[in-house]
């Protein structure tokens, strides 16, 4: 895929994003969460997409700030008390009178970012746009060790008596790097391909990144309900202080 964009995600996936993505995660205990962060500090959402959580963070009375590489995903939020920005999370496009109470990426969004540098530049960023005693919440899955390494199998998504949905992924286990595509078959239509790639990382390595850049851990669970971290957890929320 030499021609992906920050933008090729969101684009592919945009017309179908809301049905197929709706239920991805528990979106009630993700803005009860952010909120009690947040306070009556303003929000910022990275890869806001279609708005899954920023509308109801709207809906209930804070400042919610988006930005997203993808248009056709941010033209879904027109008309929404949302302030939408088109541009890449790696180099956000604010100055200095522009801070944050909260920034976040949920859902494995920070793993849209395909390489370290781009991961470890979206960091320094989200740093210098968080106010003093602010924080920082990532949530992502955390890696299998027994993923091998190269094309993985075909798998079925979605079967219909006129539309079949599959998948198909490539695991770079050296770059912790996986490419994948949706493959859309209606009758009567040509296929749709639907691209995507990630780069994972391991919770510590993380750590590392943020670290790096000015941001302290302050908590790690496993989902945004507050459930304890362990060493068999599936999914991580990790949240990140800026010190005053």
């Amino acid at each position: 895929m030499t021609d992906y964009r920050p933008g090729t995600y969101g684009d592919s996936f945009a017309d179908v994003y809301d049905d197929w993505y709706a239920d991805v995660s528990d979106t009630r205990a993700t803005v009860d969460c952010l909120a009690q962060l947040a306070g009556s500090r303003p929000v910022l959402e990275l890869g806001v997409g279609t708005g899954r959580l920023a509308r109801p963070l709207a809906a209930a009375g804070i400042e919610v700030w988006g930005i997203d590489a993808s248009p056709a995903m941010l033209a879904r939020l027109d008309g929404t008390a949302v302030r939408a920005v088109v541009g890449d999370m790696a180099h956000l496009p604010f100055g200095p009178e522009r801070r944050f109470g909260v920034v976040f990426a949920a859902y494995n969004t920070f793993l849209n970012l395909s390489t370290e540098a781009e991961q470890a530049a979206c960091l320094r960023e989200v740093a210098g746009v968080v106010r003093p005693g602010g924080v920082v919440a990532i949530e992502a899955f955390v890696p299998a060790g027994d993923v091998p390494d190269g094309p993985g199998p075909v798998s079925t998504q979605t079967v219909t008596l006129d539309r079949v949905v599959l998948a198909v992924a490539d695991h770079d286990a050296t770059g912790q790097v996986i490419t994948g595509q949706h493959i859309e078959l209606r009758d009567g239509e040509p296929p749709r391909l639907r691209p995507w790639r990630l780069r994972y990382l391991h919770p510590e390595q993380l750590d590392q990144l943020a670290e790096a850049a000015g941001l302290r851990r302050e908590y790690r669970w496993a989902d945004w309900s507050g459930t304890p971290f362990r060493d068999d957890s599936d999914t991580h929320v990790t949240i990140y202080l800026r010190p005053a």
